[in-house]
């Protein structure tokens, strides 16, 4: 870890990506190569080497990354798209996300919601979990 978001000091996404990197053995120009969106390949490689390099070390000034690159980097990295959209939302704006545990589709996004006490944490989740309930009357 190097550096992260300026904004929040957060390397969520970097972190899960530098992991999974490791874990599949793939090089740079590997992943280069894969980081294309499946819903619209003419647009061609989504990261190119450098700016991905970049975005695993957690470099500062690394933007974040749009819907269409999240779809490459799911392709790429062999992760769920959920799971990097979280990290995303967690490194470059400081929002945590708040699953519902019975459904995961409810979610809400916080900030600094891991900084909150186990109690306040507790309220966030049944505010979700009632925000289900609502939903599903």
């Amino acid at each position: 870890m190097t550096g992260g978001d300026a904004a929040t000091g957060r390397t969520d996404l970097s972190d899960l990506l530098r992991t999974r990197k490791e874990e599949l053995g793939l090089s740079y120009r590997e992943l280069e190569a894969a980081c294309i969106d499946p819903a619209h390949p003419k647009a061609g490689i989504q990261y190119r080497r450098g700016t991905l390099e970049n975005l695993v070390k957690a470099v500062p000034g690394t933007k974040a990354p749009t819907y269409s690159q999240l779809h490459a980097l799911e392709a790429a990295f062999r992760l769920p798209l959920q799971l990097l959209q979280d990290a995303a939302a967690a490194q470059f704006f400081g929002l945590d996300a708040v699953r519902d545990e019975e459904d995961p589709e409810t979610v809400a996004f916080m900030h600094d919601f891991q900084g909150l006490s186990a109690d306040d944490q507790a309220w966030v989740r049944a505010m979700v979990q009632t925000r289900r309930n609502i939903d599903q009357s």
